[in-house]
């Protein structure tokens, strides 16, 4: 029985880390990241509004929305022919706050980290 309880919580843990890594893997484009912070900055934008700030391509700027809306970082609403996008959950605004701090803080060792650059 204890076995099987530990196995249970094993695959519980990888499934847990597996989500995770899938929810940071969502804002690791620089992008994404960028398109995450105007809207907590500025509120909604528009995929033209996006572009223009951005200076990239609305295809490219429509693809990371559509992943951004797909992981529930974003959600959308439509008025006429425009689409406009809003961060969904405003704890993000914490966590990308702590993330820049902790950024600040190592930003050599992340820079010099092999694996990731």
């Amino acid at each position: 029985m204890a076995a099987e309880t530990f196995v249970q919580q094993r695959t519980a843990l990888a499934d847990s880390a597996d989500i995770a890594a899938a929810f940071f893997t969502g804002l690791s484009d620089a992008s994404r990241l960028q398109i995450v912070s105007i809207l907590l900055t500025e509120g909604e934008k528009s995929v033209s509004e996006l572009v223009e700030r951005l200076d990239v391509t609305q295809p490219r700027v429509s693809a990371h929305l559509a992943c951004l809306r797909t992981c529930g970082f974003v959600s959308s609403r439509r008025d006429g022919k425009y689409v406009f996008y809003d961060v969904t959950d405003q704890r993000i605004r914490d966590l990308l706050r702590t993330a820049q701090t902790i950024v600040q803080e190592n930003a050599g060792r992340i820079m010099s980290c092999e694996l990731v650059n």
